[in-house]
């Protein structure tokens, strides 16, 4: 094949895979175009919150836990900070850092799970071991004592949970990596005398990324509520950095008042979740090949 025949059929290629795309998108359900609708708000939120937000992040003004105004449209924290503004600020922060976790626990554990399934062997033993060690000790109670151990600083958070973290992924990615390691395709590029970068990236990886791709909106939810529930516990993101989780426990007193300001950062983690759920639902539907009856 010449490199003009060769970028013809890549252009192609991609002209087939953008017309699928389409095609999934239009045969959608509500719920799907609902999830979406909402992650995209989230993330147009999170990375224009400096012009949206009415405020600074950490301005402070003299009222605490001021009531709902014109001034102040949710009113203000328990140090007089625009509970508005920490909502639109919180989506940057609580989400990407999510975000970036879920990101490292995905690299680590998809790059080990499909190693331990292409080479088997000493090496599967050893992280397999490894992994079953990691998870045999609660998530939420292992992240506490590491960060105790090591501070709450943005870095070592990502760093703590992403390691918790990929032990799953690395499960899945080596449970599906196991079952096209030994498919005969795979085998004709070893006996082409393909070396393991190229198995690993041509071969397998594409072919396992449905399931992987599923799974990392659902890591990503799991990891969202975990820094959540750190931040919660007030070992998550520190103050003054704006986050959800922190904001609930910060405003939870407004709730013996009737003031339901501290459900207003719950309900954005809950929506949130609920949105990607969807999507993930109608991805893995959309992925299988089953088709809704008529």
């Amino acid at each position: 094949m010449t490199s003009t025949e060769h970028v013809v059929a890549v252009s192609r290629q991609r002209r087939t895979r953008a017309s699928r795309v389409k095609t999934a998108l239009k045969k959608a359900p509500f719920s799907a175009w609902f999830g979406i609708v909402v992650i995209l708000g989230y993330v147009f939120v999170a990375l224009l919150a400096p012009w949206i937000a009415p405020y600074g992040e950490t301005q402070v003004f003299t009222e605490a836990f001021a009531p709902w105004s014109q001034e102040f449209i949710v009113g203000t924290d328990q140090l007089g900070r625009d509970v508005l503004t920490r909502l639109i600020y919180g989506a940057r922060n609580t989400i990407g850092i999510a975000f970036a976790t879920t990101l490292l626990s995905f690299a680590v554990g998809v790059t080990l799970g499909l190693l331990a399934a292409m080479y088997r062997g000493w090496l599967d033993q050893i992280l397999s071991r490894a992994v079953d060690v990691l998870m045999s000790i609660p998530s939420l109670i292992f992240a506490l004592m590491l960060l105790s151990i090591f501070g709450s600083s943005v870095t070592s958070l990502i760093l703590i949970i992403a390691l918790l973290d990929s032990t799953r992924v690395f499960r899945l990615a080596r449970a599906v990596g196991l079952n096209v390691a030994v498919m005969e395709y795979v085998e004709a590029a070893q006996l082409r005398g393909e070396g393991p970068r190229w198995i690993l990236t041509k071969e397998i990886l594409p072919n396992v990324l449905p399931p992987l791709i599923a799974e990392f909106g659902l890591r990503f939810c799991f990891v969202f509520l975990t820094i959540a529930a750190l931040s919660f516990l007030g070992v998550g993101i520190q103050p003054p950095t704006a986050d959800w989780g922190s904001m609930v426990r910060e405003n939870a007193t407004l709730i013996t008042y009737g003031d339901i300001t501290p459900l207003l950062p719950a309900g954005a983690i809950a929506l949130l979740t609920v949105s990607v759920n969807f999507v993930v639902d109608w991805f893995l539907h959309a992925t299988s090949g089953l088709r809704d009856e008529k």
